[in-house]
């Protein structure tokens, strides 16, 4: 039964997107791989739309389903093809070459059909990409989400996910992305044959299709092998819109331009080169009008979902433009700074680390090395349009340097390749087969690392779950464990804070992982600087200067550096006693002014943090309200901030600012007595109900083994997991 509600539930959306494309596209093109990529777009768009409504149920997805399949009815498109032949020109010929390459494609389409329907084991998949479309089925549409960051992110994939997830659950979602290979490398072929290569068609499509990492990626709840397809069906429809202007073609370029950013934002440039190449091309401005508001259509509705709730209409990126409390500059430029390098020596081991040793991520292939030889192909004008969408969708590919995102240029490159090769049909086919053997994944295996990802031959027990699914997903799948203890002992509706993405989509408690929002890095913090002392409150400034009546202080910030100014506590002093908090009292903080009451709490446990890397401007300001005395001014805070430089100045009685004191005094605070139980309780307070340690963990020892203090209690281990309630 399971096996059957996969099944339904990938093909019930692969037909509804075919139907969708059928009646969209019309009579404007007969290629499969259009309809369904053009569908995909549309299906994509309208359960976005439900998502917004709370309508995302099962049985609305079948009625729009089964209404657009009664109403477009592709299959009668389809028997007027098969009665047409209008497809039978392209066909290849019965040859020994063509059996035996057929024959490849076979073998390699079993193994990720097996790997594809198996239980979903992906990272990515199994963590954020259907943790939050089953959230959004639990929930039955959007809703605020502010502590994940990759709920930001555009989710175009997702929502067909969704539609396929609401059926058939997590494998149904990474056997419908298995789908678009199907479309990209068919719809590769059918351009090569029009153009009269039918070979080169074919060379390219083994070479894309075959990839260890387009293998992987696309039988996995991904989206980077459905925006290779996405990007390939719109430099077709560009192509074929040249040669006919058929003014249908126009809004399906725009919405397939604007999918592709719904899809992944790095292909923002798909819309630019869309209506770029029709601005180029008609030289007019309704044409180009339509383009620009199709594309619009699919795009904005990610930027106002996002605007109206995370204040960021391209969160979680560009927050020095668009400030807001739940991603800081200083993780954005660090998140940006670790994808755009991996960690590599130089960018000049990118070649080879994508293509043969996999610390990408997984490789694409050695003979990918081979790639320059595709520059040969610009002496033709089809190589040139093949390289300049190629441009198009690796332009930003260097913003984050994994191996799988280079998949969206690769069928451009890949035909370049194959134009190159088949100049001598002999080398061409030697190159195929040589990416066939060293693409088979007990071969890949012999040359990637075991950390790296890669496909792995799936037995067909395990595929069509005749087997426990649970043994799988522990052989597969290291952190599946926690995710099922985390359901078996929380009740409905905890959260459970863990330094570690664990599988999310395979629990329904909501699961702050320390790095994904502003507001988990603080939880975080707060947690360490009780288990391992790290960013304690042990160090002492203090301003002193003759009593004065102020109306205000601000404390400045005026060097430049890495550094991050965090205050713990602010206190204000007149004559050796400390001014009392009042509600009349008005804080403020550049940048980053959301936490500054955190500095104001009598807790040594809380901080303000100034969230970027220090910079003449920055500040922290109280208004009384009124006039007060005051004669000295004490910031509690980590004792290690030596970059930071402040000065104080006051605003006196008549509004006239005043430098109060240069540089403060510094000196060593006295050990807080209680810090873990203090911060358990802050932790508690702001909605967390659980701690997930790992025994790998530097800090795991300390919550085991003062449990006590902490006033926290363990409620299940397994698999080097240990869960803690808090207080």
């Amino acid at each position: 039964m399971q096996v059957a509600a996969i099944l339904f539930g990938a093909l019930f959306t692969v037909a509804t997107a075919t139907a969708l494309g059928t009646q969209l596209v019309g009579k404007a093109c007969g290629d499969w791989p259009v309809r369904f990529v053009v569908g995909s777009a549309a299906l994509s768009f309208l359960v976005f739309l439900l998502a917004a409504s709370g309508l995302v149920y099962p049985a609305s997805f079948a009625i729009l389903g089964v209404g657009a399949i009664l109403v477009c009815r592709p299959w009668a498109h389809l028997r007027a093809r098969v009665r047409s032949r209008s497809g039978a020109r392209y066909l290849p010929k019965i040859s020994v070459l063509n059996i035996v390459l057929f024959l490849v494609f076979i073998a390699y389409f079993y193994i990720y059909f097996l790997r594809a329907i198996a239980p979903e084991v992906s990272p990515d998949g199994a963590t954020y990409h259907l943790g939050l479309t089953a959230r959004y089925l639990r929930e039955h549409g959007f809703h605020r989400i502010t502590w994940n960051i990759y709920a930001s992110l555009s989710q175009g994939m997702e929502m067909l996910f969704l539609f396929a997830f609401a059926f058939g659950k997590h494998s149904a979602a990474a056997l419908l992305h298995l789908a678009f290979l199907v479309a990209v490398v068919w719809q590769m072929w059918i351009w090569s044959a029009r153009h009269g290569m039918a070979w080169v068609g074919v060379c390219g499509a083994a070479l894309v299709g075959l990839s260890p990492m387009v293998g992987v990626d696309a039988t996995s709840a991904y989206n980077d092998v459905a925006l290779a397809a996405v990007a390939f069906v719109l430099f077709c429809l560009l192509e074929r819109w040249a040669e006919q202007r058929n003014a249908r073609l126009l809004p399906l370029i725009g919405i397939l331009a604007g999918f592709g950013y719904a899809l992944k934002y790095t292909a923002w440039l798909g819309v630019v080169y869309a209506v770029g190449f029709v601005a180029w091309k008609s030289r007019r401005a309704r044409p180009v009008a339509l383009v620009a508001a199709c594309a619009v259509l699919m795009v904005a509705p990610w930027m106002i979902k996002n605007s109206t709730w995370v204040h960021n209409p391209v969160a979680p990126f560009f927050n020095r433009y668009f400030p807001n409390p739940y991603v800081t500059i200083d993780f954005e430029e660090d998140y940006k700074s670790y994808f755009r390098t991996y960690d590599l020596a130089s960018r000049w081991q990118t070649p080879m680390e994508a293509t043969v040793r996999g610390s990408l991520g997984g490789v694409l292939g050695p003979v990918f090395l081979l790639a320059p030889l595709g520059l040969l192909a610009l002496r033709k004008p089809l190589g040139r349009q093949l390289w300049l969408a190629a441009f198009v969708f690796g332009a930003n590919y260097f913003s984050n340097i994994g191996a799988r995102f280079l998949i969206p240029p690769l069928p451009f490159v890949a035909l370049t390749m194959a134009m190159a090769l088949t100049a001598l049909p002999g080398l061409a086919l030697a190159v195929v087969l040589l990416h066939a053997a060293l693409s088979w994944p007990p071969v890949v295996a012999r040359f990637v690392p075991a950390g790296s990802w890669r496909l792995t031959l799936t037995p067909w027990r395990d595929a069509f779950h005749l087997r426990d699914p649970g043994r799988y997903y522990k052989n597969h799948l290291a952190l599946y464990p926690a995710s099922e203890l985390i359901e078996k002992v929380t009740p409905a509706g905890s959260t459970v804070l863990t330094f570690k993405p664990i599988p999310e989509a395979y629990t329904s408690r909501r699961i702050l992982v320390n790095y994904e929002s502003a507001a988990n890095q603080v939880a975080e913090r707060i947690f360490l600087s009780a288990a391992i002392g790290r960013d304690q409150p042990n160090g002492r400034l203090r301003f002193t200067f003759s009593p004065r009546r102020l109306r205000a202080i601000r404390v400045n910030q005026t060097a430049s550096g890495t550094d991050v100014w965090s205050i713990n506590e602010l206190r204000i002093f007149s004559g050796g006693h400390e001014l009392a908090r009042e509600p009349s009292w008005r804080l403020t903080a550049q940048p980053y002014p959301w936490s500054i009451q955190d500095a104001f709490d009598n807790s040594p446990v809380t901080f303000w943090r100034s969230g970027e890397a220090i910079h003449p401007g920055m500040f922290v300001e109280v208004d009384f309200g009124g006039v007060r005395e005051a004669d000295q001014v004490v910031l509690e805070g980590p004792a290690d901030q030596y970059g930071v430089r402040l000065e104080l100045e006051g605003e006196s009685g008549d509004g006239a600012w005043l430098r109060l004191a240069g540089a403060p005094v510094a000196s060593d605070g006295a050990p807080y007595l209680g810090f873990r139980r203090a911060a358990a309780e802050e932790l508690k307070r702001r909605g967390i109900d659980y701690i997930l340690c790992f025994q790998d963990e530097e800090w795991a020892q300390d919550m085991q083994y003062n449990r006590d203090l902490w006033g926290a209690e363990e409620v299940g281990a397994t698999g080097g997991a240990r869960l803690y309630k808090l207080p």
